[in-house]
């Protein structure tokens, strides 16, 4: 890839994002989603990707029990809103400009390969459209696979709940470690 083709593909991919959240957030969601959300940073249909996602991304390492993985999943949901509030402003808005292209429907399409609305897509099309991003030419979908992949797993792992399946009895405190 010569450097006027990595500019083209550059500028090509911050168009496709910046039409994708202008579209996404300010037409066709508006103000009136942002407030009945019950999420900091995420919109619903945010957070319908994150649900859909989740399963597919922590495959084993969820309960068979349906409601206990139900449960577990909306807190993954909620704990990847909390870990993004916690970023800067700037890494924020990537995220958000990453979930936007996700939840467009032309740009979930044509770029992510999903045709369905997320929360109809089936286990088997989530596990296509990831190994797509995460094999992917280009380095920006790497990129967004990773991060997606590595803040629900952290949001899952981090959580007391999901320690037993792996055999993690708990961080170590100071008595267990000799000191007084």
């Amino acid at each position: 890839m010569n450097r006027r083709h990595f500019l083209q593909v550059g500028m090509g991919s911050v168009l496709v994002l910046a039409i994708a959240r202008t579209l996404d957030r300010e037409v066709f969601t508006g103000p009136i989603l942002a407030k009945t959300s019950h999420f900091t940073i995420l919109t619903e249909k945010d957070a319908d990707v994150i649900r859909t996602l989740a399963p597919v991304i922590l495959a084993g390492g969820l309960s068979d029990d349906a409601v206990e993985r139900e449960r577990a999943i909306q807190e993954v949901v909620t704990a990847f809103d909390r870990t993004v509030m916690g970023l800067s402003p700037a890494v924020q808005k990537e995220v958000q400009q990453l979930l936007s292209l996700l939840t467009f429907n032309l740009s979930r399409r044509w770029i992510a390969g999903v045709i369905k609305p997320w929360n109809e897509t089936s286990a088997a099309e989530v596990k296509t459209f990831l190994d797509a991003w995460r094999n992917h030419r280009f380095q920006i979908l790497q990129q967004g696979y990773q991060a997606l992949a590595r803040v629900i797993i952290a949001c899952w792992y981090g959580n007391p709940r999901s320690w037993q399946s792996i055999g993690y009895t708990g961080p170590p405190f100071a008595e267990q470690l000799g000191a007084r």
